[in-house]
Protein backbone atom coordinates (compact mmCIF):
# COMPACT_ATOMS: atom_id res chain seq x y z
CA UNK A 1 0.00 0.00 0.00
CA UNK A 2 3.18 2.26 0.79
CA UNK A 3 4.63 1.85 -2.60
CA UNK A 4 1.19 2.57 -4.57
CA UNK A 5 0.21 6.17 -2.57
CA UNK A 6 3.95 7.08 -4.10
CA UNK A 7 2.78 6.41 -6.93
CA UNK A 8 -0.08 8.28 -7.01
CA UNK A 9 1.46 11.21 -5.43
CA UNK A 10 3.51 11.76 -8.19
CA UNK A 11 1.22 11.48 -10.95
CA UNK A 12 -0.67 14.21 -9.33
CA UNK A 13 2.96 15.89 -9.06
CA UNK A 14 3.41 15.76 -12.92
CA UNK A 15 -0.43 16.57 -13.58
CA UNK A 16 -0.39 19.71 -11.32
CA UNK A 17 2.99 20.86 -12.55
CA UNK A 18 2.68 22.79 -16.06
CA UNK A 19 4.23 21.13 -18.79
CA UNK A 20 7.36 22.95 -19.90
CA UNK A 21 7.45 23.45 -23.31
CA UNK A 22 9.71 21.39 -25.56
CA UNK A 23 13.02 22.37 -26.32
CA UNK A 24 13.04 24.47 -29.14
CA UNK A 25 14.75 22.20 -31.92
CA UNK A 26 16.45 24.58 -34.87
CA UNK A 27 18.37 23.37 -37.20
CA UNK A 28 21.68 24.83 -37.90
CA UNK A 29 21.49 27.76 -40.14
CA UNK A 30 24.44 27.26 -42.64
CA UNK A 31 25.77 29.51 -44.08
CA UNK A 32 26.28 29.65 -47.91
CA UNK A 33 29.94 29.38 -48.49
CA UNK A 34 31.73 32.42 -49.96
CA UNK A 35 32.87 31.89 -53.89
CA UNK A 36 35.93 34.13 -54.71
CA UNK A 37 35.99 34.01 -58.26
CA UNK A 38 39.57 33.15 -59.60
CA UNK A 39 42.27 35.20 -60.47
CA UNK A 40 42.81 35.47 -63.85
CA UNK A 41 46.67 35.08 -65.19
CA UNK A 42 48.29 38.02 -66.85
CA UNK A 43 48.62 36.77 -70.53
CA UNK A 44 51.98 36.88 -71.37
CA UNK A 45 53.13 39.29 -74.34
CA UNK A 46 54.78 37.98 -77.08
CA UNK A 47 57.22 39.44 -79.38
CA UNK A 48 55.85 40.01 -82.62
CA UNK A 49 56.74 37.07 -85.97
CA UNK A 50 59.26 38.97 -88.23
CA UNK A 51 57.22 39.39 -91.52
CA UNK A 52 59.69 37.02 -92.99
CA UNK A 53 58.58 34.45 -90.76
CA UNK A 54 55.11 35.20 -91.41
CA UNK A 55 55.97 35.02 -95.31
CA UNK A 56 57.72 31.31 -94.03
CA UNK A 57 54.79 30.16 -92.53
CA UNK A 58 52.01 31.09 -94.86
CA UNK A 59 54.38 29.37 -97.61
CA UNK A 60 54.28 25.95 -95.44
CA UNK A 61 50.40 26.40 -94.47
CA UNK A 62 49.65 26.64 -98.77
CA UNK A 63 51.95 23.76 -99.60
CA UNK A 64 49.65 21.90 -96.76
CA UNK A 65 46.72 23.24 -98.60
CA UNK A 66 48.17 21.96 -102.23
CA UNK A 67 48.58 18.40 -100.40
CA UNK A 68 44.96 18.03 -99.28
CA UNK A 69 42.40 16.15 -101.35
CA UNK A 70 38.89 17.52 -101.39
CA UNK A 71 35.95 15.28 -100.87
CA UNK A 72 33.06 17.53 -102.43
CA UNK A 73 33.06 20.37 -104.73
CA UNK A 74 32.25 22.69 -101.64
CA UNK A 75 35.67 21.80 -100.13
CA UNK A 76 37.49 22.41 -103.22
CA UNK A 77 35.97 25.47 -103.53
CA UNK A 78 36.80 26.25 -99.76
CA UNK A 79 40.71 25.19 -100.20
CA UNK A 80 40.95 27.22 -102.58
CA UNK A 81 39.37 30.17 -101.18
CA UNK A 82 41.68 29.86 -98.78
CA UNK A 83 44.97 29.03 -101.06
CA UNK A 84 43.80 32.57 -102.84
CA UNK A 85 44.11 34.45 -99.72
CA UNK A 86 47.57 32.57 -98.87
CA UNK A 87 48.67 33.90 -102.05
CA UNK A 88 47.66 37.29 -101.24
CA UNK A 89 49.27 37.38 -98.11
CA UNK A 90 52.87 36.06 -99.56
CA UNK A 91 52.68 38.83 -102.31
CA UNK A 92 51.28 41.72 -100.07
CA UNK A 93 54.14 44.27 -99.30
CA UNK A 94 53.13 44.23 -95.28
CA UNK A 95 51.29 41.59 -93.56
CA UNK A 96 48.82 41.50 -90.34
CA UNK A 97 49.94 41.28 -87.20
CA UNK A 98 49.30 37.63 -85.78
Amino acid sequence: MFAQGGRKERAKERAAAPASPPAAVTAPVEEEPIIIPPVPRPVPVRQPIPEDQQREIFKWILEEKRKVKPQNRQEKKRIDEEKAILKEFIRSESLPRI
